[in-house]
């Protein structure tokens, strides 16, 4: 069982920044695959960016540049540095995890809303 519990939500106005974070009840060096998906009213759950089992990132074409992944083992984190917020990029951003079995795990989920 793995727990994720996430922080960093908020209002924020376009061109504006935001900082998520993801901290997993296990170590992140025991975790397969970790990162954020987001889903929007109406729209289904959509990948932001997450790193693979292979340590490299996966990213959606409409954040590359401007969001960058990144994560703490210390503190078994990873972060979300979102950059140029756009009001398209409004959504529920929910922490993901999946463990070498296949398991997958989320978070409760955080609120970005992106307005002026």
């Amino acid at each position: 069982q793995v727990q994720l519990v996430e922080s960093g939500g908020g209002l924020v106005q376009p061109g504006g920044s935001l900082r998520l974070s993801c901290a997993a009840s296990i170590s992140t060096s025991n975790i397969y695959i970790m990162g954020w998906y987001r889903q929007a009213p109406g729209k289904q759950r959509e990948l932001v960016a997450v790193f693979t089992s292979r340590g490299t990132t996966n990213s959606a074409d409409s954040v590359k540049g401007r969001f960058t992944l990144s994560r703490d083992n210390a503190k078994n984190t990873v972060y979300l540095q979102m950059n140029s917020l756009k009001p398209e990029d409004t959504a529920v951003y929910y922490c993901y995890a999946s463990l070498p079995t296949g398991s997958p795990y989320w978070g409760q989920g955080t609120q970005v809303t992106v307005s002026s």
